[in-house]
């Protein structure tokens, strides 16, 4: 029996573990796929939102504005990178003027500082590349990037260091009712709990309507993006974005933590809620799209596609609390757009709640701090020579392309929650995120996983389930020169 089971180890879910650590408390966390950070969190647009878009007095104002005064200190506090690069809100026409100032007003009612509308002259000095369209924009200081995987990695290992249970490659099948709490039906097996909290993303619709009488109704919603090579990455400075429609705000150009130039997302309903696929189409129109912003977008420096899907809530709010009808069961659905923003605001909401309804203690031996892995190309010749003497693995490069060492991905590894998978690797070392998309070095990172987790070559898989790498083996190059079956006592190779 869990005092509590969070669904989902999205952003939003290690957020919620991070912050019920912060209490006595018996908890897991359940995730389907086989690391955290691989919904959501790990397709978006990594902005770190200022809040003037939000409506007034709505959750996502509210929490948007809060998780982003909470970022600096939280990356300081699990090492994580963050950089307020400020955003720019760019119209086209003198008529989108108007929209600028109410954008201001709004955000200022929400709470937002030094918002500006900037006029053209000042924009040049700011970014050359504008396109020649662009007459003003709108300009927020705390804007800012940050990496996804990082944020959601760091809570999620500090919630584990905390006491935190993960249960990955666990999917929830169901959500029961019954004395004392709920029955939690997964694939391996049922789990019961006095509470649970439904970080489901786009899926958690699917949970609260097993349990409430208030049904939810969520809609994916596609948006593909293209990512740029790092020679490119200073293209622009600021994140900047459109001004905002129906479906969103628009395609945005933007900078990466990691210096690499972002373009997109589209926005697209899709009732399928694992298509995750790009498109020509989807493609097409948002590099049309972001050409209304910048000039000669430098297209042919892509090294990569990709898409993701946002949990839009009918309601167009996000969905915090205990559901109507079934008490102990707490929602985090509808966390789109501003919801990297907001996570840490959302955790710090969700778990207080929790903590009233199951009457928690806090917890003495919290720790609130988490050390990342270190990278060598963030250090200076000193430092990196030091680390290099103290371990040499990490003086062996294995991903050329974002000089990634043996010793970072050996970290990654061995560090609570473990990568396990080529790209649970990628996501805490960037090994593999280069130029040639890990054309160099996955061979390489596959020996470093069958040797250090340990897994069989057979086994190592590109993102879990069924995504092998290696479907075979060739026994004659286990030994060559030798014609007979090495499980033959006559193979002089044996």
């Amino acid at each position: 029996m869990y005092d509590a089971v969070i669904i989902g180890a999205g952003v939003v879910g290690c957020a919620i573990a991070r912050e019920l650590s912060r209490f006595q408390v018996n908890a897991c966390v359940i995730e389907k796929e086989e690391d955290v950070c691989c919904g959501t969190s790990k397709a978006n647009s990594a902005i770190v939102h200022a809040g003037f878009d939000a409506e007034n007095g709505t959750l996502k104002a509210k929490l948007n504005v809060e998780g982003n005064k909470m970022m600096e200190v939280l990356a300081r506090q699990l090492d994580f990178p963050f950089r307020r690069n400020g955003s720019l809100v760019i119209c086209t026409d003198e008529d989108g003027i108007k929209g600028l100032e109410t954008l201001k007003a709004r955000g200022e009612k929400n709470g937002v500082p030094g918002l500006e509308i900037k006029g053209r002259e000042e924009l040049l000095e700011m970014e050359p590349n504008l396109s020649d369209q662009v007459v003003a924009a709108l300009y927020a200081p705390t804007g800012g990037i940050v990496c996804p995987f990082n944020l959601t990695i760091a809570l999620a290992e500090n919630a584990a260091v905390n006491g935190i249970e993960f249960r990955l490659n666990t999917e929830v099948t169901g959500v029961f009712p019954e004395a004392g709490g709920y029955k939690v039906t997964t694939s391996n097996g049922d789990i019961q709990t006095r509470a649970v909290i439904n970080a489901a993303g786009v899926y958690a619709d699917r949970f609260h309507n097993m349990v409430s009488s208030r049904k939810l109704h969520i809609t994916a919603r596609k948006g593909e993006y293209c990512l740029l090579d790092k020679t490119v990455g200073n293209y622009v400075s600021h994140t900047i974005f459109q001004l905002p429609g129906p479906m969103g705000k628009g395609v945005l150009v933007t900078p990466t933590i990691h210096g690499n130039l972002l373009v997109g997302p589209t926005a697209v309903d899709t009732p399928d809620k694992e298509a995750t696929n790009t498109t020509r189409e989807g493609l097409d129109t948002l590099i049309a799209k972001a050409g209304q912003s910048v000039k000669n977008l430098p297209i042919r420096q892509v090294i990569t596609s990709f898409a993701g899907l946002r949990a839009h809530e009918d309601g167009d709010e996000f969905i915090i609390g205990e559901a109507e009808g079934a008490p102990g069961f707490f929602d985090a659905a509808g966390i789109e757009s501003p919801g990297l923003t907001s996570a840490p605001a959302i955790g710090v909401m969700a778990a207080k709640m929790v903590a009233e309804f199951l009457g928690l203690s806090d917890n003495p031996q919290f720790c609130e701090t988490r050390k990342g892995i270190p990278h060598l190309d963030d250090m200076d010749f000193e430092q990196r020579a030091a680390l290099i003497r103290e371990n040499p693995a990490y003086g062996n490069i294995i991903c050329r392309c974002e000089m990634i060492s043996e010793g970072e991905i050996m970290d990654a590894i061995h560090r609570p929650l473990g990568a396990r998978s080529l790209d649970g690797v990628k996501r805490r070392t960037r090994a593999g995120m280069g130029r040639c998309q890990a054309g160099f070095c996955s061979p390489r990172t596959m020996e470093i996983l069958e040797r250090e987790v340990p897994l069989s070559m057979m086994e190592i898989t590109k993102c879990g389930g069924d995504s092998k790498i290696v479907l075979g083996r060739n026994k004659e190059l286990d030994h060559p020169g030798c014609s007979q079956q090495p499980d033959q006592q006559a193979c002089s190779k044996q």
